[in-house]
């Protein structure tokens, strides 16, 4: 590296003026696809509890014929509420992989909004079923609105949407959010939305299962977002084996995701469907479940994408590196 190597820093107005939906989308799609045909690899994730009642994760990765490597440095810090801060933190870094010196340093919480978001609506356009009209959701929170707006974008036929509250109460943000956009109701009874809709989406802190297994009709999709550390979970017990289960990566769903519940349940992985290594076929009476538990891949080709404009426009805190 030359003595005037530059590093690029993106903050959150950086990272929230580059952002387009439909990139990120596209991106998640690349990233499943490389995970699938091992172009590109995740390496052991790191997720444990902190002294202070948080979490703190490392998930990292690398592209090997791209150039690209890099981690995201996250977790969950519940004591943020209280201030008015949002208890999800992250931040990413892209590293040169043949020095090791840091390339682009950026605050990773749009990121992981809006890509989990995206790769929620992956999992829809694969395997939700195209004439899907309603949508039971539970959450109200940052995730919630992704998984809901990427939804609605890319189901068009979804009309109807009940939504569950943590504490039973309507929220009067997340109705004046999306109230225009479809035919939006608070629902009470967890066992009944569910029972009504073709698609549930759960969007929790994953604090255990939210309805009943047998409130979930033939036919419905399910895209669990909630469970990505040990003891977590949104869906009951036997739901998974009443179901036909896909992930975003196999053994990590059975270690910190939906699968860790029941790891012997058979699962395919989204980006084999997006290859072609495996075709499924959606019977009409098929429960299909997406466990998302989130890939450094999807991280890090969302970063990439980003340094890259961020370059070109000349956008960021550029510092010049004296070695």
């Amino acid at each position: 590296m030359p003595s005037n190597a530059k590093f690029l820093l993106l903050d959150a107005d950086d990272v929230g003026q580059l952002m387009e939906p439909a990139k990120v989308f596209d991106a998640m799609k690349r990233a499943f696809t490389l995970h699938s045909q091992r172009e590109g690899r995740v390496f052991p994730v790191v997720r444990e509890q902190l002294h202070t009642g948080g979490v703190f994760g490392i998930k990292s990765g690398d592209v090997p014929n791209a150039d690209l490597l890099g981690f995201k440095a996250a977790g969950f810090w519940p004591s943020n509420r209280k201030a008015g801060k949002e208890p999800h933190q992250a931040t990413i870094l892209l590293i040169d992989p043949h020095t090791g010196r840091p390339r682009c340093l950026i605050d990773g919480n749009t990121i992981t909004t809006v890509r989990t978001g995206a790769a929620g609506a992956v999992g829809l356009t694969l395997l939700a079923r195209p004439e899907s009209t309603s949508v039971c959701i539970f959450g109200t929170g940052t995730q919630a609105r992704i998984q809901l707006s990427f939804a609605l974008r890319y189901m068009p036929m979804i009309q109807h949407v009940s939504y569950l509250t943590v504490n039973g109460q309507p929220d009067d943000g997340f109705e004046k959010e999306f109230g225009q956009l479809c035919t939006l109701i608070h629902a009470q009874d967890a066992d009944a939305a569910v029972s009504e809709s073709d698609i549930v989406v759960t969007a929790t802190p994953g604090g255990g299962p939210l309805f009943s297994p047998g409130a979930v009709r033939a036919g419905t999709h399910l895209n669990c977002v909630g469970a990505d550390t040990k003891g977590k979970r949104e869906l009951p017990e036997g739901i998974l084996r009443q179901s036909r289960l896909f992930t975003d990566d196999r053994e990590q769903s059975r270690s910190i995701g939906e699968g860790q519940w029941d790891p012997e349940c058979p699962s395919i992985e989204i980006g084999d469907v997006l290859t072609g290594k495996v075709e499924p076929t959606r019977d009409l009476e098929d429960i299909t479940v997406f466990d998302m538990t989130g890939l450094a891949l999807q991280d890090l080709v969302v970063a990439e994408m980003l340094w890259h404009l961020a370059t070109a426009k000349g956008q960021g805190t550029t510092l010049s590196w004296p070695w």
